[in-house]
Order: C-alpha cells, then sequence, then structure tokens
C-alpha cells in the first residue's frame, strides 16, 4: 500500500468514476484501475463496484475512505510542516468564527495575518459555533473561536473573553426594563431565545434551571443579529451577550438591564485539535489571535471592559 494507491481510490471514490478521476489527476484511467486493483488485492476486500453509472464504494470501501482521507491529511501536513521549517510561515491556514465574532475579528486578524505571514494564505469559514465545531473535529479548519463549546478530549480550548449576558428590550417601547433583574425573575419575561444547543440557550437554561425558573420563550431563532432585530421591534425580550446590543458591532439600539444572582457570563474560547499536529502557519494564527484585543473589538472604548467582559489569561 502506498500513498500514490490511496489517492487514486480516494478520487475514484468521491466522484464515482474512474474516468473522472483520471481526467482530475492527469492521469491514464487503466493506470488507475490497475492501482486500485493492487489496493484491494493488498486488502484483501473490494472497495469498489461497478454499475451502469460508474463505480461505488462496497462496505469495505466507504470503511477504508474515512481512514484514506485521514492519511493523505497526516502525509499533506507533514509535508507542509517540513516546509515550514523556514524562517517564514508558509502553506495555508482555515479558521472558523461565528459570524457575530467575524465582523469584529476578521479584518484585524487578516491584517495582522498579511503581515505576519506574506507567503501564506488566510480562509475564514463562518458557522454557527455548533456548525464550527463540528468542522473542527472534522479536520475541516485549523482553529476556531467558540462560545462555550462541549468540553471534548479532542479539542484545546484557550478562554479569551469572559461576558454579561443581560436581558434587552426596544428603548422607549411598551416593554419596559428595570435597572437590573434577578434570574429568578426571569419567567416573568417572554423572551427570543437560540434554540439548543446554542451556547446561550444552555448557559441561560442552566442558570433558570438551578433557581427552578422556568422560561417563557416567545419564539426560538438561532442567529444573533436576527433576535436584536426582533427585539428592536418591540414585540419580546431577548437575553444577549452585552456587545450584540451595545458596542461597535451592535446594529440596533437596544435598551439593557442586568441580570444577577446570579450574573450569566459566556466564555469565547479559542479551540486547537488535541491529537491533530499543527502547522506553523497555524500556531502562528493562534498567536495572533492571543494578541487581540477582544474587550476592545467587542465592546468599544465606551464601555468599561471589566463590568462587561474581561480579558482572560491563558491556560494550559
Amino acid at each position: 500500500m502506498d500513498l500514490k494507491q490511496i489517492e487514486y481510490f480516494v478520487r475514484v471514490a468521491e466522484r464515482r468514476s474512474f474516468s473522472r478521476a483520471a481526467e482530475l489527476l492527469d492521469a491514464a484511467q487503466p493506470t488507475l484501475s490497475r492501482q486500485v486493483a493492487l489496493l484491494e488485492q493488498e486488502l484483501g476486500q473490494h472497495l469498489l463496484y461497478r454499475n451502469g453509472r460508474g463505480v461505488e464504494p462496497t462496505e469495505a470501501g466507504l470503511r477504508f475512505l474515512e481512514y484514506a482521507r485521514a492519511l493523505l491529511t497526516l502525509a499533506a501536513r507533514a509535508k507542509e510542516d517540513l516546509r515550514d521549517l523556514r524562517d517564514t510561515p508558509t502553506g495555508k491556514v482555515a479558521i472558523g468564527l461565528p459570524p457575530r465574532i467575524a465582523r469584529c475579528v476578521t479584518p484585524p486578524l487578516v491584517q495582522a495575518f498579511r503581515q505576519a505571514c506574506p507567503q501564506a494564505s488566510i480562509t475564514v469559514a463562518e458557522g454557527l459555533s455548533t456548525q464550527v465545531r463540528e468542522w473542527l473535529l472534522a479536520g475541516r479548519i485549523d482553529l476556531a473561536l467558540l462560545y462555550d463549546p462541549p468540553v471534548s478530549p479532542q479539542l484545546t480550548c484557550e478562554p479569551l473573553l469572559r461576558e454579561d449576558l443581560v436581558l434587552a428590550a426596544a428603548p422607549g417601547g411598551r416593554l419596559r426594563l428595570p435597572a437590573s433583574v434577578k434570574v429568578t425573575q426571569l419567567g416573568n419575561y417572554p423572551l427570543i431565545l437560540p434554540s439548543l444547543p446554542n451556547a446561550i440557550r444552555v448557559l441561560v437554561e442552566s442558570a433558570c434551571r438551578r433557581q427552578n425558573v422556568q422560561l417563557a420563550v416567545a419564539a426560538e431563532v438561532d442567529a444573533v443579529q436576527t433576535i436584536v432585530e426582533l427585539a428592536a421591534q418591540g414585540d419580546a425580550y431577548a437575553i444577549l451577550p452585552r456587545s450584540a446590543a451595545q458596542g461597535p458591532a451592535a446594529t440596533h439600539p437596544l435598551a439593557l438591564c442586568r441580570i444577577e444572582a446570579p450574573v450569566i457570563r459566556n466564555k469565547l474560547v479559542l479551540a486547537m485539535p488535541r491529537h491533530r499536529p499543527a502547522t506553523r502557519v497555524a500556531d502562528a494564527t493562534a498567536q495572533l489571535l492571543r494578541k487581540l484585543d477582544f474587550g476592545q473589538l467587542f465592546l468599544g472604548s465606551g464601555i468599561k471592559a471589566g463590568a462587561t467582559g474581561k480579558r482572560v489569561k491563558m491556560v494550559n
């Protein structure tokens, strides 16, 4: 078994055709057929079967396809890592960001990346935290910023920012807000919340469960920006990170009140795979993220970081 045979098999299996794979690889179709046959002979299993439309992986082929992709990825990373021994990191890095984070972080991150790694390229993929976490675990991205991800032995997570959640409503509307509310009072407010397993919803539900509070959920909306827009219309309240309703990224003015007894805080973390070796360009990108002032980016100079969110020390 060699990497060339494995690559031939993966491309044929992905494209369900020897001819399309041969065109992609710029190789002769008989060569692909012979090498895949040798691979099947070595493994003692039929990996592909032909039908009228092309080929399909067998059960053994589908199982081997997962290992084959992982082997090709590891081999590519090994080559890239050796190339990265030069002084300036080269290659590519992919980072996953939730949309609200991407709006604030992408411009300064890309600017810093271009200065620090002029011979490398960066890809920013946006998605909800749960989706971005799946991409990271699947190896589609190299690192990510996530809100309160579930603990996983496959990931290392470094806290970057803690931020208070607040109760928000349209300013000057019929839905008035006191200066502060206790968690035990949250059941009195019709709420727009993201659905589970969104990190904000998990935090709010956990705090309320400990106080035996039953929430009145008027609507479930997963996108924070859409929740902000609905709250600004004055039909219901929202529980949001303060920066979503106040700060440089806020798009609608909202009236806010503190949630206390206890205060509910979310946590933004830098997540990286624990068992997959990081390239030098991925490590360089992580260092750039650690240097960003997230309090300033999210909360702005007009808000005291100590009252709403704070930069925390990195932990191993």
